[in-house]
């Protein structure tokens, strides 16, 4: 006679939601960043004369200094909004990897 088949507890399968959380935090964070900095940084394109050939070591600082001022005092917005994203995501179960099967 052959021995009595033993079944197997199926086991867990991976699911790295918290991986997912994290990339969709920074995701959602330079989305935010950008989409709050970009209106500052297109009046500082316009306000550009047009010119041929790369830019200066002056232009390069000055784009720098805008930069970094079209983002001041902003962070905390972007931080929260992201926040309130990844919240609202994970509580209705809207982003991919975070669903319940």
């Amino acid at each position: 006679m052959s021995p009595p088949l033993r079944h197997r507890a199926p086991t867990a399968a991976f699911r790295p939601q918290f991986t997912l959380i994290v990339i969709y935090f920074f995701v959602f964070f330079v989305l935010f960043c950008f989409l709050l900095a970009l209106p500052d940084l297109v009046a500082a394109a316009r306000a550009l004369p047009p010119r041929d050939g790369p830019l200066t070591d002056a232009e390069r600082e000055a784009g720098a200094r805008i930069a970094a001022d079209a983002l001041r005092g902003k962070l905390p917005l972007a931080l929260a909004a992201t926040l309130a994203v990844l919240a609202l995501g994970a509580w209705t179960r809207a982003l991919p990897g975070l669903r319940r099967p």
